[in-house]
């Protein structure tokens, strides 16, 4: 995978691995963490959780006014260690669970999409990845 291009955003989360790892990739709690701001919602999500598996989740406006199916394929599982996947619009991304001191460090890398800045892209997902870290160490 070429990462030369692509956005990083990162947290480290206080919790055991098996957690994290679970919490991630379990539809019914990414449902709980995967959006962005208080006023959207990941009403469903589904996920065949295997190599050439795909994986959906829907992002919702709380008012209704925007939603979206955010989809991928898996192309590489490592247990308890990396995620990569396709999306659906052919762009790549990886995610890498590593323990630290500190806790496990998440690191998400993917390919920008063309409509809107690398700045705001980096920000949206770095704050949906901010909202997982909140919700794991509170569960």
């Amino acid at each position: 995978m070429d990462t030369s291009n692509m956005i990083t955003v990162s947290t480290t989360v206080n919790a055991p691995l098996e957690k994290v790892w679970e919490a991630f990739n379990s539809p019914e709690q990414v449902t709980k963490w995967c959006f962005a701001s208080d006023d959207w919602h990941a009403p469903s999500a589904s996920s065949e959780f295997k190599v050439g598996g795909k994986a959906n989740t829907r992002m919702e406006a709380k008012d209704g006014s925007f939603g979206f199916d955010f989809w991928w394929i898996y192309d590489s599982i490592e247990p308890m260690a990396l995620i990569s996947y396709t999306m659906g619009d052919g762009r790549q991304a990886e995610v890498k669970f590593e323990p630290s001191p500190e806790g496990i460090v998440v690191t998400e890398k993917f390919d920008p999409e063309q409509m809107n800045s690398r700045e705001m892209q980096q920000a949206g997902w770095q704050a949906i990845l901010d909202n997982f870290k909140k919700y794991v160490e509170s569960n």
